[in-house]
């Protein structure tokens, strides 16, 4: 009650709990604001990428969400690719080979690469200094996706 009278706010240790209790997350309790999931049949076209700009974890969900991890992570905007980001495909004995012709430095590189079709997603992490292909299972038409860690989020269907 202190709290919704503007008198005082709970010790940040209950947060947690608090938002357990009351069935929400904890960003929706110091919101106000309560997330209503109105996408009831998700569709695996629909998934969404975040990338940690600290630690570089991967997360992927169906639709958009709200994630922390070392930050806050936004949802990333996939782009068209331009020269140096082009995705390139060819058919390897029914998988999708795909090259990247893009830097792997430590500073500059492609962190993975994912192919999404209606039922599925593969991702493939890459590593600074590795190589920037990689090889997936053709399931049909989809979206080939990569993500480079200083220009963002590339797609290309397929």
């Amino acid at each position: 009650s202190k709290w919704e009278t503007d008198r005082g706010l709970p010790d940040v240790s209950l947060l947690l709990d608090l938002a357990e209790a009351l069935g929400v997350g904890v960003a929706e309790l110091l919101t106000g604001e309560y997330a209503v999931n109105h996408n009831r049949s998700a569709n695996m076209k629909r998934v969404s990428f975040y990338v940690c700009r600290v630690c570089g974890n991967i997360i992927q969900a169906v639709g958009r969400g709200t994630y922390t991890c070392c930050v806050t992570l936004p949802p990333l905007e996939a782009e068209e690719p331009d020269a140096g980001h082009t995705l390139c495909v060819a058919d390897s004995d029914g998988d999708l080979y795909v090259t990247v012709d893009h830097p792997m430095t430590k500073s500059h590189h492609l962190s993975f690469l994912a192919y999404v079709t209606s039922e599925r997603v593969e991702l493939l992490k890459l590593y600074p200094e590795g190589t920037a292909h990689g090889r997936f299972r053709r399931r049909g038409s989809g979206i080939l996706y990569g993500y480079c860690n200083q220009d963002g989020l590339y797609s290309r269907k397929v």
